[in-house]
């Protein structure tokens, strides 16, 4: 019998994927459930498992669109598994790199050598310029470049002397795509605008240096800035509800529940998948939740209901060392904020000059539904819970918030 394998949807609105690999070879024998192809569509990459065991015939090609419920491969489930091999998904890789082959006589006297060779001196003078020899002439015998050559040659500041110079040309995925256009989207058709401030981030080290140890023993999760900035943020989106809000068309929406987008890098690119109902969560909630969803993310399973949604998003660039940036608005969503490193800083506290660890925040917002006033007490709400987080975000019970 053969059967024939159809793209399944993998959400709704989305009408076509792209074939990002084939994880199996046209003619090879696969197994129920196996991964036979990495699919792209415009919000992430997912596997594409067989649906029933047999020998596969491939009907698409690496790189091409396809329309959701196309056939994309038959499998012919009366196959039967050939004798002494194991399925496509375990063959082991075996086979001997090919041998390079032996330089021969010709290879060898087909190489070209510069016509002018430098005397000692000179080519101390030139390695210190950092000038090939082959690009100065030499006035010497036969061509010799002399050290008066080296002393009198300037490097080239335009015609590239050495070095590779090759290009290469990929494909963007659908994926990559999709987050360009999504860009650019946001760019062209919001009023963004970037309001700045700077976090002490001493209460929090303070904290995590104290009970962090048992909080990752009680919990297995570690106690990081997320759960920090997460309920941080909740509690400033409930100060000021146009921040959790979107426009739709001529009207606009707002959101009395907190579904909090995270920007994390995954093998594909970047994905922003959602914390549901963050004002539910607890310290220990929040960190289980960024867990789950950055190992998804990492691992490529990932799936489109949960990088679907969101209100607000958080971007964490201090993780790649970025000091301060302007972060783009995640449509529709109408503001984002970013994380950025942290660095100890000489700041005033009471007449005196300390050092402090010190971060950078930024919220990028959409200028047509959020004002400034919110904008910029929505950013220092955000800096004062921060900065006071046993009080604002632990209600004076440190053992209770982080369920100890």
């Amino acid at each position: 019998m053969i059967l024939e394998m159809k793209v399944p949807s993998p959400g709704e609105s989305i009408t076509e994927v792209e074939i990002a690999e084939w994880l199996v070879s046209d003619g090879d024998y696969v197994e129920k459930d196996q991964a036979i192809a990495e699919v792209d569509s415009d919000k992430a990459t997912l596997e594409l498992p067989a649906e029933a065991s047999g020998t596969i015939t491939l009907k698409a090609e690496e790189g091409d669109a396809v329309a959701v419920g196309a056939v994309v491969c038959l499998i012919d489930t009366a196959a039967e598994k050939p004798e002494g091999e194991t399925s496509a998904s375990v063959k082991a890789e075996t086979q001997e790199e090919p041998k390079k082959a032996e330089p021969t006589k010709s290879t060898e006297s087909s190489k070209t050598y510069a016509t002018g060779t430098p005397s000692p001196a000179a080519k101390k003078i030139l390695d210190e310029k950092g000038i090939e020899a082959t690009t100065v002439s030499g006035t010497g015998k036969d061509g010799r470049i002399t050290k008066d050559d080296a002393v009198k040659a300037v490097p080239s500041m335009g015609t590239p002397a050495g070095g590779s110079r090759g290009t290469s040309r990929s494909k963007m995925s659908m994926l990559r795509r999709k987050v360009a256009e999504r860009l650019v989207e946001a760019k062209n058709t919001t009023a963004m605008l970037t309001t700045f401030n700077e976090v002490d981030m001493s209460p929090i080290f303070d904290l995590r240096k104290q009970y962090k140890e048992a909080f990752k023993t009680k919990h297995g999760v570690s106690l990081g800035f997320m759960s920090f900035f997460t309920l941080a943020v909740v509690r400033a989106l409930k100060m000021y509800p146009a921040v959790n809000s979107m426009i739709d068309g001529k009207e606009m929406i707002s959101y009395d529940f907190c579904d909090i987008s995270i920007a994390v890098s995954g093998p594909k690119g970047l994905m922003v998948p959602v914390i549901r109902n963050a004002e539910n969560l607890s310290f220990r909630g929040v960190e289980s939740e960024v867990k789950r969803l950055a190992l998804r993310a990492r691992d490529g399973k990932i799936t489109v209901d949960e990088m679907t949604g969101g209100t607000f998003t958080i971007s964490n660039g201090g993780v790649f060392g970025s000091m301060l940036s302007t972060p783009i608005i995640n449509p529709p969503q109408s503001g984002i904020l970013g994380m950025h490193n942290i660095v100890e800083r000489p700041v005033a506290i009471d007449g005196k000059v300390e050092i402090r660890p010190v971060m950078f925040v930024a919220l990028s917002y959409d200028h047509r539904i959020i004002d400034g006033r919110e904008s910029v007490g929505f950013l220092v709400a955000v800096k004062e819970a921060l900065e006071n987080p046993v009080e604002l975000l632990m209600d004076n019970d440190i053992k209770k918030a982080l369920e100890m």
